[in-house]
């Protein structure tokens, strides 16, 4: 088998007999380089089909224009929300964007943060695995003075640039309106306590229990991966309570998805007898019957304010003393699953 040689700048060259830095500054655009002549490189070099080493010109110019975005998973509604505002900002700015999934893996994370480092990106936006607890690979990215910034999950003891909900008065948020809708033993499917996120959510559910006069029951408070499986497996193990609750809050949709399919084949109804809500608000919840009662953490926005909080790092030289720190106020959109005042 023949393996096609890859065509270099000194393949160009011989073709034109002329040298290879003249063919570099032709393609460059050099000024001092006649049109003639960058006619005629770009001519020859689309003919052999020349690919530019985008690496090698990294390492030349110590500047790839390129940013590296890693996110647990791209088939959630907001994170190809926030990858696709990422990219609409960076592109304006001559920036391009190479995208990884941890897919809640740490080990995949770790392998995804020495890729982009090995390409040479400007920068990272990231949003951690499940499994992260661990922070020496992001740590690993700072040393080498490469601009990190973290957006919707991230941890406080890294230091770094910061974009996402108050995580902590969402879970408030929900409470009330349960309590309002007169429900009085609510329980919480949230995620894994050592994710600041999820962390600041289940503070806020037994926060506010407590504002409302609510007994805080340990058995009503359950941590999980929030994957639709999950949420199948632990809406099942709350409804085994001899004390069932009459609400259910969620900390994901997808895992609301699956406490409702659940409550659908035991002929719960939603909500007369047990309320629920989910977070995300991803487009499937308003399909639903009933619809999911959700939270809209405004993805458009955070995508865009990490891109720009990016360039602030790339417009100047000096390391930033002040940090980003980008905290927006959620939004409770009811729906039937919750509504029991209609």
């Amino acid at each position: 088998m023949n393996i096609k040689k890859k065509t270099t700048i000194k393949d160009i060259a011989n073709v034109l007999n002329i040298s290879p830095a003249a063919v570099s500054k032709a393609l460059h655009d050099d000024s001092r380089i006649s049109e003639k002549t960058k006619k005629a490189v770009r001519q020859v070099a689309k003919n052999l089909n020349y690919q530019p080493n985008h690496l090698a010109s990294a390492l030349r110019k110590g500047k790839s224009n390129l940013v590296g975005v890693i996110v647990p998973r791209t088939n959630s509604n907001f994170f190809s929300s926030v990858i696709q505002n990422i990219e609409e900002v960076l592109n304006k700015e001559g920036y391009n964007i190479i995208i990884t999934q941890s897919n809640e893996s740490y080990k995949k994370e770790c392998d995804n943060i020495d890729t982009l480092l090995f390409t040479q990106v400007d920068g990272i936006i990231a949003s951690m695995a499940n499994e992260t607890i661990d922070l020496k690979f992001y740590e690993k990215i700072k040393s080498k003075g490469i601009p990190l910034i973290l957006f919707d999950r991230g941890e406080n003891d890294l230091n770094v640039d910061y974009i996402g909900i108050n995580d902590y008065d969402s879970s408030h948020m929900i409470v009330k309106h349960l309590v309002n809708q007169g429900c009085k033993r609510i329980a919480h499917i949230g995620g894994y306590r050592h994710t600041r996120i999820f962390n600041n959510r289940i503070r806020g559910y037994i926060d506010a229990l407590k504002a409302h006069h609510l007994p805080l029951d340990d058995e009503l408070l359950v941590e999980s991966s929030l994957t639709t499986e999950d949420g199948r497996a632990k809406m099942s193990q709350l409804l085994k309570l001899k004390n069932r609750p009459d609400a259910v809050y969620v900390a994901g949709d997808y895992a609301a998805l699956g406490a409702l399919q659940i409550l659908t084949e035991q002929n719960i109804k939603i909500p007369e007898d047990i309320a629920l809500v989910g977070f995300g608000n991803e487009p499937f919840t308003a399909m639903l019957t009933p619809s999911i009662t959700s939270v809209e953490q405004h993805s458009t926005q955070i995508g865009k304010e990490a891109a720009k909080t990016f360039l602030a790092h790339s417009k100047t030289k000096v390391v930033k003393q002040t940090l980003n720190k980008i905290i927006l106020d959620a939004e409770l959109i009811i729906r039937d699953s919750s509504n029991l005042n209609k």
